[in-house]
Order: C-alpha cells, then structure tokens, then sequence
C-alpha cells in the first residue's frame, strides 16, 4: 500500500464544493464567448450576477432558481452590490459609468423598478460599490477616485422622508488615484486606493490618512466587527501592505500593529474538497510567499479572506496566524457571506466553496452520498478526525458504514487506509474487529432468566438506553439511519418529492422572471437512496439475529408469520420478537389479521424509484435515458389509471410487439379525419387500407393491439376525459405523479412499450401520429397534468397541430362545465360575463380563465377579445392566438388594443416581454403588413420599386409594425424583417431598416423612387453625410424620368407631381437646395459644377443661395458681437 501524506493536525478547516454551479450558468446562457459572467454579489437570499450584455441575474439561494432578471441599456454590468440588511435592494454600476439603484417589491409581490439612476460617475469606470450597514445608501467610487453617496428615498419610507432628501447624490470626496475597495461600518467609510488607505466619519464629514507610508498597487483594506461577547471593545481595520503585511488600525484610523505572514505562507497548499478532482496534498514545503493582497474580506468570525492569481488565503490575523490557503487559479472577484464564498473567474466561471471544519465536511460528504470522496479526506485529515472534537460529529459506526460503502474490488488501498484510522480510534481486541459488519460488530447475546435475550453494546461511548433489549438496539440503529439525511440549519432542504427534471418553475405573479429550475449536479440524492445502503445492513443483522436464536421458545405459527415479515423490516427497521408463550397467545390474534392493502403501493414505490432517478445529473443530460425512466414508471400508471383495454394491451406490446410493428399500429391510426386537407392524405389513405387487409387476414398479436388503439384514437372529443381522480390520492404523492405525468408529456412518453423501439419510432412518426397519441394520454390522464406546463408545452411542440390544442380545451370546458360562468354563458350578455369573470378574480395566471375565454369568442366573436387586455398577463398573446388561430385578423386587434392601451413610452418594453420567443417577432410581423393593408399592386410596380408617394397610404396596424421594427434585434432578423417590409410596400420601415443596417444607398434609391424630399431629413438619418452620397443623390435626381411626374398618382394627401418646381419632389434643383442648407452655399456651387448641373437650375435657386450667404454672414457678426461682449464683461470682472 502507497503511503499517503497526512495533512498536519494543526489544519482544522478546509474549502470545500458541494454544488456545481455550471448547469446554472449554462440555463442563464452566462457560459458562451458572446455573454459571460462580469460581476458578482452575494447576500443571504440572493446571488447576483451581473452579465456583459447589461443583464442582472438574481438567483434565489434556496433551490437556485432565477427568480429576477433585471436589463439595463446602459451598456455591461461592471459592479453589483446586495444591500445586506434590506435585500429588496440592488445597486448596479454599468459599463458608461451609471449606477441604478432597484427596488425588488419581494414584499408586496410587484415588479421590481428602477428607483434611482446616478450619473455622476457616467464616462468614469466605477471600481467598487459598498452599502451603509443600517440606512439606504449606497457609496461609490471610481478609476479617478472619487467618492460619492446615493442616499435613497423609496417608498417605504412614506413622503415625509422626500422632504429631507433635497440632494441624493453627495460627492464624499475625492483621493489622489483608483479606488480600490471601500467598506463601510457603524458611520465610518473605508477607502482603499492605490496609494493608501483613508478613514472617513460620514456622519461629522471629518477625514483620516491611514498610516504614513504611502504604497503602490492595489492593495485592499476592511473593518473587522467584533464579537458579541467582547462588550464595549471598538471594532478594527486591517490594511494590505507590500510582502504578504497587514496593518491593524483601531477604529480611529492609528495603526497599532504590523502583522507578517510571507514565512507563515511558506507551507504547502490544503486541497480543495471537490467531486472534479481528487484531493492531493504534498508535504514538501515551499518557499515564502511575497503578496500583495487586492482585497480584504470579513469572513465569518475572527477570519480575514484575500485571493492573488495563485490562491485563496484565508488569516487569523488577531493571533498572526494562516488559517488556509488553497489553490484556487485565475480568480477575478470573490463574494462572500458568512462561511460561502463565490469565486468569480477570469472566463466567467463560477465556482461556489464553504469553509467549515473537516469532520463537518466529511460528514456533510457522507450525508449527500459521496462515499469515496470523504474517505480520501478522512485520509488526508487522519489527525483532524482522531481529535476528540471530531469525534462527536464522526463517531465510529459512521466510519464504519462509510468503510462498507466502498467497492473492495476496485478500492482496497482506501479501504486499508480507512481500516487503519478507525483502528487508531479503537484498538483491536479478541471480541471486535474491524472487519466485522459496521452494526452487528458490536453486539453479542445473553440469555435471562425469563428466556428474554438481551443484546449487549461494546461500544463505551454508547447510552445504555443501547444494551436495554434486541428490540431497543434495533430502534438505536433506526435513530442513527435518521441523522444521515437530515440537513444542519448552514444547508438548504430539498424535498424528496421534488424533480430536478423539470425545466419549468411557477412564477410567483408578478415577478419577472426566466421560467427554468436548474437540476444542480453534486446534489444529495433522496433520503431513500441514502437509506438503502444502512437498510441491507439492519436486514442482515435482523437474519443474523434469528439464526442465533433460532431456539426461542416461539410457536411454529408465529415464527412462520415472523419469517414472512422478514421483507418488511426493510422498511420498519424495527424488529418485534416476542419474549414469552404468554406474550404470544396475545399478540397472534392481532398479528393475523394483515392490514388493508394500499391500492397505489406498486405505483408509489415506482414513483420514488423513478424520482430518484431523475435526480442524476448525468441523467438530465441525456433524454433518452429519461424517456426509459419515465416509460418504466408508466407501466405502473396505466395499470392504476389508464384504461382496462389500454393497460393490456400496452404491457402486452411491451413484451410482443418490436419497434416496426408499433410504427405501423401508429401510421394506422393517422385516418383520423379524412376532411381535413392535409397534402399526405393519399399516401395515408393508402396505408390504412394495407393495415385494415391485415386485420381481415392476420389474427395476431399486433393487429389485436392496432384494433384497441384504433378505437381509442377516434378524436379528441370522442372519448370522455378523466378531470377528476379515481380513488383519493395523498396530496404528496398527487404532487409527485403530477410532476412525472407532465414531464411524460412534455418528452413525448406517451406509450409504455419497449423503450428503444419508442425511441426509433419517435423520430420517424408522422405528425399526425404524434398529436393523435398525444390527445389519448391527455384525456387518459388530464387529471394529473399540470395545466399550466401542458399549455406552454401544446403552444411550442404543438403549434402545428391544432388538434391537440383543441383536445386541451375541451379538458379545461369538460373540468369547468358546472362553474357559474359556464351556466351563465347561454343567458347572460357578454358585459354581466366579463364582470363576473373580474369579481372571480385574481385569476394570476389559471388556465381555467383560459376556457372561459375561449367560450366568450366562441359565443360572442371578436368583439369578445378586446375587453381580455384587462386580464392581462393571465391571459397572454400566445393564448389568444391559439383561440384565433382560423382568424389570425381578430388576433391582431387584441394584439393591437393591448399595445395601445399602454402609454406610449412603455409600450416598447411591452411589446418587448411578449416576444417569447423571438421568433414570434416575424410571424406577427407578417400578420401586421398582411391585413388591413393597402393592394401590393398600389405600392410596388412591376420591377419591385416603390412607386410614387406609395408610402403615404394608411396602413392599419402602422403602429404596432413600427413597434415590431425598432425593437433592438439581431442583424439576421433585421434583414429578414426589411425583406418582409420590402415584399409587401411598407416603405416606412423598410427605409427606416435600411438606414438601421447601414444600406445608405438603397435607402436613398428607394427615396428617389418614392419622390418625397421630406424623406430627406436629418432627424432619423437619411439626409447625406458624405459627397459620395450627395453626389449618388445628385445623379438619382437627374436620372429621375420627368414623366413620373407627369403621369404619377395621387396618394393619401400627396400633391400634383406635374411641376417639376413643386417644393417637394425628388428633383435637381431640389436637391441642390438641400445640399446648400447643409453644407453651405460656397461648398455646394462647386461639387454641383464637378456633376455638371449648373445648367439645371434656376433663378430660385440663385436667390435662395444668395439669401444663405446674407443670413451666414450675419449669423456670424452676431456671433462675433457676443464674444467681444463675453469678453468685456470677463475684463471688467477681473479688474
């Protein structure tokens, strides 16, 4: 066996990953080359992670989920801060210098708003935001070194607080180079900046140096708080300082000490506990290390925590002493709170560690059911885990079951190192070895008097509540199998019924939003899983023990009953054997009568078994093998819910019918509706008759199983749909089966045949097939379907098939059938039915608002859809798209309505959320330029070109296709939206798209066409900038045929194009006028000589010309009057 250094006992703690935050970054797209991770916050609730492409992430700690997405258009994020003692506050500093102070509303459930932008450092780089620890107010400071405060006023604070914040912006100071980092405690400002440190007393406005040697780097500087129990003691502030220094100041800014650590770091590195590596250490020491330290941080108690490009350290620096250091490369920033620490990397990685003594990381290792791992650390940390503080948190049994955990085959060496530390804990004797089982190594039996067997502990450090009996040993065992997957009050609970699989999560109303759950790898598998191990380890000392005593004096009934309840134990843990004959006699009676069979006990345990599988990672990865999981388990629900037929018939297929007999059951069922037109009918037509000669003539297996299925996919509306449960349900394990029944949907597990045949079928299936399978599990199992993910899912896998939304629908009308808005729909009017819809509310985001309205266009057309924008968000565009989809033009009324009912300036931001996904974008683009539009023929001539002033028709959605066009967008879509504008003549945004892709010249060659100099103007950039472009301009006027003019029609409010002198046509003379306002009279004469048009034009133009020069001529002696009266009035002053 290879020796292994042993880390020295002095090293009690240890850095540690437990969670891979790399499945977060990848779901927030915050891990590609174009968006990365910029900045980091962390405070009790939030992680904040600031992006390069202006975004704020704010992810929520317990369960890492996205809760809020923050965008600012000021450019990337370089700085966030969480305010500690009111989270529902962020400051964020952008890359133009802005800082935005939110307001999050977690409170009262609102949006969160922008309560104040600061744009005193704005062109400035803002290099460290701090908040006061008790008011709200926010310092910043930047690459010159000013300092400044933000003092916010909110809501709150009710509007007595808006009177006393006349200035909330107040310049702090401003010191001699780059503000490194600032800290704040109890009214005093720390700054820290290249040259040295400054103490600032916010309250009485008064400034100290720190120190009297200056430096020159970046060297960080923080408070460090005492503790509770140190009464009236000040807190204190540590300065980094050249080679590996501190300095420690009291709170009035004088230096008391100097404290070294370059010889103190000269000892080797501790490894950092993680699942990507395993963990190594070498002895040898290594030379002193000289650092200069960029940042100091408060961790927890008594601790100070820096970083440098090679590794963390982390100090004692009250008692001068290096608690750790690990190597931890290419770190940018680092957050800390309490014990957590999230490093920040140079690629935008991010990795999250805790600090915590080694016994609680290896027990937390054990907990999650990473045997190897935390035998390697108890290896490396043999001294640490023999202390006697240890081993209260890592007593003998847990090493013990740690050491039966590993593989002998493959890990005999960690085995023999595990073996020989817990024989350092407790020497060998003749009556315990170490090699015995981690339970039944420690007992023995004895026999009283009254025949009871009584079970005798040999551990010393157990209660004799241990040694009572067989019965209290066995509860013993129970009570400790408890205490591995309970989680201590520093990690967060996951709940057992939870599946990791879903990419969906419900959003809270009114919060803003991405709609994912993020399935963490490294996370701790379900309690069950952890308990399976110890359970075959109880179950082998329960078989051990009644051979034993075997002799007891039982009857042969009650020891058969006895052995037919061995199985059982496994989930009792418990064993009750009886002590005498008396004792018996009474308990036969009662042991005899079998308790009542849980109809749902097969399907509950195939729930947890599928649960459990679903959480690893590896698993989430790959689709197929969650298809297999989830067809394993719906075996189990067709036999409990689905139909008689269809159970049999599905468990018989799966055993009998292979991968092309089902494809063929499948395109036998696509005659569905023969009306419906649908280019492959023949082909269809034609497969249904081969596969009805089959059924005549062929009585197999498969043609029985075609038959059923055929009978059962009739349509969506012909069968009855199953809204409500069969049998009462447990509402945990109705959570469970819902989570399952949904992800089957949503991952197209419709059958629970052979798995690789479903899986070879699954990508050949006609579509038809698809949706027709679809439809029968909806009605089958409506009931356990999560209504919300069903729709999100029909609208974006289904977008195509209206049938399967149909089949939702009638769902939804068969659930709410006997609700009073449903019996009042045949009565009422459509103004009683929309009231009582409002008094029913808040409907939040319910799909049963969903049916009612879709009742109301069904009954009442499309004046029934304009009053919904009142019901917005619960109902949403998409929603009302799929309820207008044979009409796509009352679609675009509501669509219409809705964006007008906002005020202008917000109707950008609105339009912007309801493009999810983008690709909607180009579909309702199309949509708007297709309806309510003028004839093609009207704006497009037969070459394609604009025809005259065809862009002053009235275009009936003009608005919202402008909207659609200035929303910021990618170049493809840009593009793609320009060649729609151009297909069907909506010139305004095809020129505006023009300018926007920088298509100068076809922008001004379909202005030419259009003939309309108002065109030409500065305010959205058409107008030349360069001669190139005036001179094109110039030739496209010339070339311009005069019997357009002529003969050109009159559009909207466009005059008589006959006269070429008419003041606003695409003509020479025009043009040049143009380019003398802009350039000049004396600038244009000679570029319209160098084209030759001089002798184009006229008189006017002349005088116009003339009149320029006049107008220059005095706009510049009034000038020159000003300046010369400036310039007195300065004269007289300074004299």
């Amino acid at each position: 066996m290879a020796s292994v250094p042993i880390i020295p006992d002095s090293y009690n703690y240890v850095l540690a990953e437990f969670e891979c935050l790399d499945p977060l970054l990848s779901a927030l797209r915050l891990d590609s080359s174009r968006l990365k991770c910029t900045c980091i916050a962390v405070s009790k609730r939030w992680l904040a992670l600031g992006s390069s492409g202006g975004g704020l992430n704010l992810i929520q700690k317990d369960g890492w989920k996205q809760r809020l997405f923050l965008t600012h258009k000021e450019g990337a994020i370089s700085r966030v801060a969480c305010c500690l003692h009111d989270e529902d506050y962020v400051a964020v500093a952008t890359s133009q210098g802005l800082v935005v102070v939110w307001e999050l509303n977690q409170e009262r459930r609102g949006k969160p708003e922008r309560i104040y932008v600061s744009s005193e450092h704005k062109g400035r780089k803002v290099t460290a935001l701090c908040w006061d620890t008790a008011a709200l107010r926010v310092f910043v400071g930047d690459h010159v070194g000013k300092v400044s405060a933000i003092k916010i006023n909110t809501s709150k604070q009710g509007k007595a607080a808006a009177t006393f914040v006349m200035f909330p912006v107040q310049i702090i100071t401003t010191v001699d180079s780059r503000v490194v980092q600032l800290d704040y405690l109890d009214g005093r400002l720390l700054i820290s900046s290249l040259t040295r440190t400054y103490l600032c007393d916010t309250e009485r406005q008064k400034f100290w140096k720190i120190g009297n040697k200056e430096r020159d780097g970046e060297f960080g500087a923080c408070f460090f708080p005492v503790g509770k129990n140190s009464g009236n003691q000040q807190p204190l502030i540590y300065c980094a300082r050249p080679g590996s220094r501190m300095w420690e100041v009291n709170f009035d800014g004088e230096v008391q000490s100097t404290h070294q650590f370059k010889q103190l770091l000269s000892s080797p590195p501790l490894p950092v506990v993680t699942l990507r590596l395993d963990p190594r250490y070498t002895s040898s020491s290594c030379s002193p290390q000289s650092l200069s330290f960029p940042k100091l941080l408060y961790l927890t108690e008594h601790c100070v925590m820096t970083w440098t490009e090679r590794g963390i350290y982390i100090f004692l620096p009250q008692s001068v002493q290096v608690l750790l250091w690990s190597e931890v490369k290419d770190i940018q920033d680092i957050a800390v709170y309490k014990s957590e620490l999230f490093c920040l990397h140079t690629n935008g990685k991010v990795v999250h560690l805790s600090l915590l003594l080694v016994d609680r990381c290896i027990e937390r290792l054990i907990r999650r059911g990473f045997w190897m791992l935390a035998a390697r650390v108890c290896c490396l940390f043999q001294n640490s885990v023999i202390s006697c503080r240890a081993r209260k948190n890592l007593p003998l049994d847990k090493l013990e079951h740690l050491k039966s955990q590993l593989d002998a085959s493959t890990q005999q060496d960690l085995i023999m190192q595990l073996e020989e530390l817990i024989s350092k804990l407790e020497p060998l004797d003749s009556a315990c070895s170490s090699r015995r089982s981690s339970i039944s190594s420690h007992e023995s039996f004895s026999v009283l008097d009254s025949g009871i067997y009584r079970v005798i502990s040999r551990r010393g450090s157990q209660s004799d509540e241990d040694s009572c009996s067989l019965h209290s040993q066995t509860f013993s065992e129970d009570e400790r199998l408890k205490e591995f997957p309970a989680h201590q009050e520093d990690e967060q609970v996951e709940l057992d019924n939870v599946s990791h699989a879903s990419v969906t999560v419900e959003a809270d109303r009114n919060e803003t939003f991405l709609p994912f759950s993020i399935p963490l790898s490294f996370r701790s598998p379900s309690p069950l899983v952890s308990l399976q191990a110890v359970k075959e380890s109880v179950s082998s000392f329960v078989r051990k023990t009644t051979e034993k005593i075997g002799t007891l004096h039982i009857s042969p009934d009650t020891r058969g009953r006895q052995e037919a309840k061995d199985d059982e134990q496994l989930q009792e843990l418990t064993v009750n054997l009886v002590a005498s004959p008396q004792e018996e006699k009474e308990l036969e009676p009662e042991s005899c009568q079998l308790p009542e069979e849980d109809p749902l006990r097969d399907l509950k345990a195939a729930t947890v078994e599928a649960l459990a599988k679903l959480q690893d990672p590896l698993l989430l990865l790959e689709p197929q093998c969650m298809r297999r999981v989830l067809q394993e388990w719906l075996i189990y629900l067709e036999e409990k819910f689905g139909s008689k037929e269809h159970s049999a018939s599905s468990v018989k297929k799966s055993k009998t019918v292979c991968a092309e007999e089902e494809r063929a059951v499948l395109e036998g069922n696509l005659q569905l509706d023969p009306t419906e037109g649908d280019p492959a009918d023949k082909e269809q037509s034609s497969i249904l008759e081969d596969c009805t000669e089959k059924e005549n003539t062929d009585e197999t297996c498969a043609s029985k199983t075609m038959c059923e299925n055929s009978t059962d996919l009739k349509g969506p509306l012909d069968c009855c749909f199953k809204v409500s449960p069969p049998c009462v349900i447990e509402p945990d394990v109705q959570k469970d089966l819902v989570e399952l029944t949904t992800l089957c949907f949503e991952l197209h597990v419709f059958s629970c045949g052979n798995g690789d045949a479903e899986e070879s079928s699954d990508r050949s299936l006609p579509q038809a097939a698809s949706w027709t399978l679809a439809c029968r599990f909806m009605r089958s199992y409506f009931f356990l379907l999560d209504l919300k993910r069903l729709k999100q899912c029909i609208i974006t896998m289904y977008a195509t098939s209206p049938n399967v939304w149909e089949t939702y629908i009638a769902g939804l009308k068969e659930l709410t059938c006997d609700s009073p808005v449903a019996l009042a729909m045949e009565n009422e009017d459509m103004l009683k039915i929309l009231k009582q819809l409002h008094d029913l509310g808040p409907w939040d985001d319910s799909p049963l608002l969903l049916v009612h309205a879709q009742r109301l266009y069904e009954k009442f057309g499309e004046t029934a859809l304009r009053p919904l924008i009142k019901f917005y968000p619960s109902i949403l565009p998409s929603d009302i798209k799929q309820l207008c989809r044979n009409d796509p033009a009352h679609f675009l009324a509501y669509l219409d309505s809705l964006v007008k009912s906002k005020p202008e300036d917000k109707r950008s931001s609105l339009l912007r959320s309801l493009l999810q996904p983008e690709s909607v974008r180009l579909d309702w683009l199309c949509l708007a330029v297709s309806h309510d539009a003028p004839q093609r023929a009207n704006t497009v001539d037969a070459e394609g070109n604009p025809r005259p002033r065809s862009h002053l028709f009235t275009w009936g959605y003009s608005q919202l296709i402008l909207l659609l066009i200035k929303l910021p967008a990618d170049f493809v879509t840009k593009e793609k939206m320009a060649e729609i504008c151009k297909s069907h003549g909506f010139w305004p945004g095809y020129l505006f798209l023009c300018l926007e892709l920088d298509r100068r010249i076809e922008a001004f060659t379909n202005i030419a066409h259009l003939d309309d100099l108002s065109l030409l103007n500065g305010e959205d950039g058409s107008i030349p900038e360069t001669i190139e472009e005036w001179k094109f301009l110039l030739h496209l006027a010339q070339n311009h045929s005069t019997a357009l003019h002529h003969h050109g029609p009159q559009n909207g409010n466009a005059v008589s194009n006959g006269s070429p002198s008419c003041p606003d046509c695409i003509t020479v003379e025009n043009v040049a006028l143009l380019l003398a306002k802009a350039v000049g009279p004396n600038r244009a004469l000679p570029l319209l000589q160098e084209c030759g048009l001089t002798l184009e034009l006229s008189e006017r133009f002349a005088g116009v010309c003339e009149i320029l020069r006049v107008a220059e001529k005095r706009q510049r002696a009034l000038i020159q009057s000003m300046l010369e009266r400036c310039d007195r009035f300065l004269w007289s002053q300074q004299a």
